[in-house]
């Protein structure tokens, strides 16, 4: 009997796994596909309410890793850990020690894909950019045998790797349920970073899975301030609107070792099955 294929996310702080990728992750799931998370901080500075109520770093990131517990639950995700960094400080991590650490999960969990965030960060943030360079540099770190990183554990090679990316019609739709995603990095304002659509390799329906992605959204209950009157936001967008926040996630394939072309594919796992 042939091994269930698996899928591994690699990505910034708790809520990204149901916020940016809960549709998707529902519906392999759901598909039999076995599914890990690695995220890399425990989003301890995400405080959206009163400043003088923030319980501080450790206390705020226990209750965001018990939230992220319950939404991966929700998600049927298998297999979950921390890399154990801190929110807002990833960028400035010891590069060869964050690869080295996600290399040793792609070794041990042997995924068939890998999905993580853009060089752009969506927005330009800079914990979303760091993990996406040191998830790129540890996809290709874990296939090569001779790597200096975890020699216990055989190399492994994934057959395919994505980036999340994020259209100017998703970003409208974003802006109208959220506001603005503006940060001020270095004094420079950072803002969405649209992806062009003939750009966009990728589109997974997810049509059937919002309701199963809202649940998981509603697991981070210390982002509430943030998500509270989201179902009710959703239903004063426009049609367009709803159809590109509800009903479809784009990736870009960044390799693929078994499909290739203009074909813009409606599977991670095209070539694969």
């Amino acid at each position: 009997m042939a091994r269930p294929l698996r899928l591994m996310a690699i990505m910034a702080h708790p809520d990204d796994e149901a916020l940016g990728n809960g549709g998707m992750l529902a519906r392999y799931a759901e598909e039999g596909i076995r599914i890990s998370l690695l995220t890399a901080t425990r989003g301890e500075r995400g405080w959206p309410g009163d400043p003088q109520a923030y319980p501080g770093l450790e206390a705020l990131g226990r209750q965001r890793e018990d939230e992220l517990l319950d939404a991966v639950g929700v998600l049927s995700i298998r297999y979950v850990d921390f890399l154990g960094y801190i929110d807002g400080e990833l960028d400035q991590a010891h590069p060869a020690e964050a690869i080295g650490k996600i290399v040793g999960h792609i070794r041990h969990v042997r995924p068939d894909v890998v999905v993580t965030f853009g060089p752009d960060g969506i927005y330009g943030h800079p914990d979303h950019i760091a993990i996406s360079q040191f998830a790129t540099a540890a996809v290709i770190e874990a296939a090569n045998a001779a790597s200096p990183y975890y020699q216990s554990l055989p190399a492994h090679r994934v057959a395919k790797f994505y980036y999340m990316v994020a259209t100017q019609g998703l970003l409208d739709a974003y802006q109208a349920v959220f506001g603005d995603m503006v940060m001020h990095i270095d004094e420079q304002p950072r803002s969405g970073v649209a992806w062009p659509e003939w750009a966009v390799t990728t589109k997974i329906n997810i049509a059937g899975y919002w309701p199963t992605a809202l649940q998981a959204i509603a697991c981070h209950r210390t982002q509430l301030p943030l998500y509270a009157t989201l179902e009710h936001k959703l239903a004063l967008l426009s049609e367009e609107q709803r159809q590109e926040l509800c009903h479809v996630q784009r990736y870009y394939r960044v390799f693929s070792q078994v499909n290739g072309g203009r074909h813009v594919e409606d599977d991670l796992f095209e070539g694969l099955r």
